[in-house]
């Protein structure tokens, strides 16, 4: 191969939802520091996109109503769907001055929440100064009060992503997450449930002892070293062997464990080709994928088998 190859670091995280009450997003800074000193060009999470979300929306048999958040609010506020926004946000994106002007910013914000990408409306937010953090420029009160929810929230596309993607300069994350595939079309929901959970308590004894560990580190003041003990191998091992592993196992007579593995697979395998298109046209990127941590050994193996491209050892970043 000829030119720069791709660099993908693939930080798995927990979901800050599921944190102590209390929890404070300044212990997340030293994680940033680590990952702003890796310079990504791409940041891509765990989120639906919007394009997604719109095909869910045209299939409400298969996928249900309620597939992805409503757009109502900035559907009103814009005048524009979901395809609509997408199409002028692509438009602006690509005439967008180095340094865009505030009113540039909330104008992009207005068109990524009527998109279905809030976590980019929030990228654009968080570059404005707090003085031109308002309406205007196609940003309604009604969309301000939703940014300002957004800022609110425990939730690491937001707290990570979003802050570290606005610290570097970048315009946006891309939404890479995907469940056309696990979208399982099972006979008995309940048994279906019960059956996968009881695979995964089978396989549970080194996982409680991984996850006491797990806790405590949560609580600290700064939750760089609980990344670096959820990203080391031995617990990604772990989490492979009572997540699929204990499922692969299981005795069930209607196989129910077995397929809820087969649409886990078809899950990372398509937010695999979600991140991969993002840097298609950007041969020698470094990118940076922050996913739940369950996912990461799916995605360091299947993102290691594209041509043109190397996984990055978290571990070293993280250091």
């Amino acid at each position: 191969m000829t030119g720069p190859r791709t660099q993908v670091l693939v930080l798995g995280t927990v979901h800050l939802s599921e944190l102590p009450a209390g929890f404070d997003a300044k212990a997340l800074d030293p994680l940033l520091d680590q990952l702003a000193g890796f310079k990504p060009e791409i940041i891509t999470i765990e989120a639906l996109s919007g394009e997604e979300c719109d095909l869910a929306l045209r299939h409400p048999v298969k996928y249900g109503s309620d597939y992805c958040a409503a757009t109502t609010l900035a559907k009103t506020a814009t005048g524009l769907d979901v395809p609509a926004a997408m199409a002028a946000v692509d438009a602006m994106l690509k005439t967008l001055p180095t340094k865009p002007t505030p009113a540039q910013r909330r104008q992009l914000a207005a068109l990524f929440l009527a998109a279905n990408d809030r976590a980019s409306a929030y990228v654009q937010w968080l570059q404005l100064a707090s003085a031109e953090q308002r309406a205007g420029d196609g940003l309604t009160e009604t969309l301000v009060t939703m940014l300002g929810e957004i800022s609110q929230r425990n939730n690491e596309n937001y707290l990570i992503a979003a802050r570290l993607a606005a610290r570097l300069g970048l315009q946006r994350v891309f939404a890479t997450d995907n469940h056309t595939g696990d979208n399982i079309a099972y006979t008995d929901k309940d048994a279906f449930g019960r059956e996968v959970m009881a695979a995964w308590g089978a396989g549970r004894g080194a996982f409680d002892q991984r996850e006491t560990q797990v806790q405590a580190l949560t609580k600290a003041a700064d939750l760089l070293p609980l990344y670096r003990y959820i990203n080391e191998s031995a617990h990604l091992q772990v989490l492979a062997e009572v997540n699929v592993s204990a499922a692969l196992r299981a005795t069930s007579t209607t196989g129910y464990p077995q397929i809820w593995v087969s649409g886990w697979d078809i899950r990372n395998l398509r937010m695999v080709a979600n991140i991969a298109e993002t840097f298609r046209e950007q041969p020698g990127a470094r990118v940076l994928s922050v996913v739940g941590v369950s996912h990461k050994p799916w995605f360091d193996q299947w993102l290691g088998q594209l041509q043109g491209v190397d996984v990055v050892g978290v571990e070293a970043v993280l250091e």
